[in-house]
């Protein structure tokens, strides 16, 4: 198994471009990935798999984003 990082929001704003309001609205509307608990129930700690930010990306500069309401 390829083991992948896991990003914060921080580096996930970082690598994006989207401010916070921006990606959690999108998740929302599932336009980006859903991130995944850190720290299992209860817990406020999140984060995003690198290949799954990677792979957004890579979506949109191959031009497979024709939403233009960011």
């Amino acid at each position: 198994m390829k083991s992948s990082k896991i990003l914060r929001i921080k580096e996930v704003i970082e690598r994006t471009g989207l401010s916070r309001a921006t990606i959690y609205r999108q998740i929302k509307g599932g336009q980006f990935p859903q991130q995944f608990s850190l720290t299992g129930s209860g817990g406020k700690a999140v984060g995003w798999l690198e290949e799954s930010i990677c792979a957004w990306i890579m979506e949109r500069a191959e031009g497979g984003n024709h939403d233009v309401s960011l």
